[in-house]
């Protein structure tokens, strides 16, 4: 049999006497696309992190093409030709897309300067270009690489691995912020990049896609591997089973009582996108709204939190059985005092404080937790953040931890917990289990239904139609900034949803 291209053996890193990797094995061929798979804290992004010379190795030995290598920095796995895009794809705003795929080049490197020392740009241009076409692609090299699409800052950031001759690329959570369509994109472009001989390790929690593309799996739990294998061998709930280590029957949670008045009233709401949106929310229901990228599902939950002003329309809240009317111009503060409280989308750049999880709990309600108006109560700060760390079971050594330390299923936690302590009347969800592995989605989904059992009216955009079957009591379709459908969550099913989202089936 042909050597493996890249060869991982007994690979193990511990953090304060805690294992984190305990003697981890795995191959990845020539060619191969083989998904590296667990839950949240399960290891995943220790290895990558390793083989992007992020963190050192305590023990176990690399070797790329039979040769062992090490791995002390991030200049190292790009000379021996390993390159990570991780989910926040790494790009530069301000300079060109050419100048993106370029970056990274030493200075005595022939396709970015001549002999002198000048650039060389037509040169540099022209290369950019042909790794673009390589990958499918045909994009103004020229532009703010910033001005890109992100299916397009992917691609440039896929370039510039394929400039600097990457023989193994890393894909974590690659397919995050695409839409379908540019999802398609970047699968035909790692069909190219296996037929070049290039290796590819795919990190997602969408079990679909790795069932999709990938050939070969790995899963880990608990910073070991539990199981690898063919993906033809196997289908997504034995992963689930393998990645959670119990049978996972369900990953949502039953139904419950009787919806009571209704909560959040919308009347001809319209937007930038959105346009004359009517719509109910009653007291311990969950109302999913679907749609494709651009429909205006986000934009409503913006325009109902304060973040985007409405242009037309009536939004109101129940406050004690009577409606009690938003101005347009209430802000993000103003609206949460009234009761409606956004868990946004975007978790890393608009969800969570680069501190710990004790002040990014109590950041929203740190009112409630003085003394004489005026003078912060360090005990209440710290027994109100235990509380909600406790209820939500954030996976941490305590609050005081940094949040961005957590795995990404924990921060999501967190970031609940901080709206949970607002206490909302109305609680909105943009795309709340993005990034989570199944088992932590399960979690969120039981901790959204007794949130509505206790009376909140839920509302929830996400990407993904199974969710919002599972999850929801009502789904409304969004299509071309209009509501083009109500549907039972009970009796509808995927297909109708979709066509939905394109326009078509019942209005």
């Amino acid at each position: 049999m042909a050597e493996p291209l890249l060869e991982i053996s007994g690979l193990t890193k511990s953090y304060g006497g805690v294992t984190v990797l305990d003697h981890v094995d795995l191959t990845v061929d020539a060619g191969e696309v083989r998904a590296l798979l667990g839950e949240n804290g399960a290891g995943k992004s220790t290895l990558i992190k390793i083989l992007s010379g992020v963190v050192s190795r305590d023990e176990g030995d690399v070797r790329l093409a039979g040769a062992r290598v090490d791995i002390t920095n991030a200049h190292d796995a790009r000379d021996i030709g390993i390159a990570t895009l991780h989910q926040e794809v790494a790009i530069v705003p301000g300079l060109s897309v050419a100048e993106n795929i370029m970056l990274g080049h030493r200075s005595d490197d022939t396709v970015r300067t001549s002999t002198l020392g000048v650039v060389r740009w037509r040169e540099i241009r022209r290369r950019s270009r042909e790794l673009l076409a390589e990958l499918g692609q045909d994009l103004d090299v020229d532009m703010d690489a910033d001005r890109l699409s992100p299916v397009g800052k992917t691609m440039t950031a896929i370039a510039r691995a394929l400039s600097q001759n990457a023989r193994v690329l890393v894909l974590d959570e690659p397919t995050a912020a695409l839409t379908d369509q540019e999802t398609n994109q970047l699968f035909s472009a790692m069909d190219r990049l296996r037929s070049r001989g290039v290796a590819i390790i795919y990190v997602s929690h969408r079990l679909e896609e790795v069932v999709r593309v990938c050939s070969t799996y790995t899963v880990l739990r608990n910073g070991a591997k539990v199981v690898e294998g063919a993906i033809a061998d196997v289908n997504i709930d034995s992963i689930i089973t393998a990645m959670a280590g119990r049978p996972v029957d369900t990953i949502f949670p039953p139904r419950s009582g009787t919806p009571g008045s209704v909560a959040l009233e919308v009347r001809q709401l319209s937007g930038r996108r959105v346009r004359e949106l009517d719509l109910d929310v009653r007291a311990g229901e969950i109302v999913g709204i679907a749609g494709l990228a651009g429909s205006g599902r986000s934009e409503i939950m913006r325009m109902l939190a304060g973040a985007q002003r409405h242009r037309g329309g009536r939004i109101s809240v129940a406050v004690d059985g009577e409606g009690s009317p938003l101005r347009a111009s209430d802000g993000v503060a103003r609206r949460q005092r009234a009761g409606v409280a956004l868990v946004p989308q975007e978790r890393r750049a608009d969800g969570v404080l680069p501190d710990s999880i004790e002040h990014n709990i109590n950041v929203s309600t740190l009112r409630r937790h003085t003394v004489l108006r005026w003078v912060t109560s360090r005990a209440r700060l710290n027994g109100h953040a235990d509380a909600l760390h406790r209820s939500l079971d954030i996976r941490s050594r305590g609050i005081s931890q940094q949040v961005l330390t957590l795995s990404g299923g924990n921060q999501q936690k967190v970031v609940l917990a901080r709206f949970w302590a607002l206490a909302p009347r109305v609680l909105l969800l943009d795309e709340p289990t993005r990034g989570v592995d199944v088992g932590t989605k399960s979690e969120i989904y039981a901790l959204v239904r007794a949130r509505a059992a206790e009376g909140t009216a839920v509302l929830v955009v996400s990407s993904e139609l199974p969710e919002l079957i599972g999850l929801c009591d009502r789904v409304i379709v969004m299509h071309e900034g209009r509501s083009v459908g109500e549907f039972d969550a009970r009796t509808t099913n995927e297909d109708e949803l979709l066509n939905a989202c394109y326009g078509r089936g019942r209005q």
